[in-house]
């Protein structure tokens, strides 16, 4: 492997590097541009997300889909956030605005971050639940939609189609509950 290479695969096994430059990078960067960048995604994009999750949801009922998980399955327990008000760190190492206030922090950790995540793996969830049921060919990361696993594909519903499928796609467990039991 050359130099180049062995750096791209350091870096992707370290994960995303932000901590090492942070502190090199101008502090109108960091804050003054850095911050409302956080916050304008949600409030631009995620009534958008909100709606795809509802047109989403309502095809997989017309459908006649149900059992399927809710959005707070995947709100992560408040109990499970440790901090309260009286107990909350900050991280202000500069004099700037919000990042002196506890309740900014716990506005982020108890609200904005889980449920934005949440809202998101959500939706990620039901078009997994879509693509299960619409398309049955196994590809490189159809594995990866297992989460969202269904009891038969649209494609298996006939014989004749059925018998079309090449095996692998046919007897794949995400989207055909006899395999899943070990029935085929």
């Amino acid at each position: 492997m050359n130099t180049a290479t062995t750096n791209v695969l350091d870096e992707v096994q370290e994960g995303v590097i932000i901590g090492k430059t942070y502190y090199k990078r101008p502090l109108l960067f960091r804050v003054l541009i850095g911050i409302p960048l956080i916050y304008l995604p949600i409030i631009f994009s995620m009534p958008f997300v909100v709606l795809g999750v509802i047109l989403v949801r309502t095809h997989l009922r017309a459908l006649g889909a149900h059992n399927m998980k809710g959005y707070w399955d995947f709100v992560p327990s408040w109990v499970s956030h440790r901090y309260i008000y009286a107990t909350q760190p900050i991280h202000a190492p500069e004099r700037y605005w919000l990042g002196h206030y506890k309740w900014y922090w716990l506005f982020n950790c108890k609200v904005y971050c889980p449920l934005s995540v949440a809202l998101l793996r959500y939706f990620v969830y039901l078009i997994k639940i879509v693509e299960n049921w619409w398309c049955p060919f196994t590809h490189s990361r159809k594995q990866e939609y297992a989460d969202a696993a269904i009891d038969a594909s649209y494609w298996h519903l006939e014989e004749r189609t059925k018998a079309l499928l090449n095996p692998v796609d046919r007897d794949n467990p995400i989207w055909n509950s006899e395999a899943k039991r070990g029935r085929l």
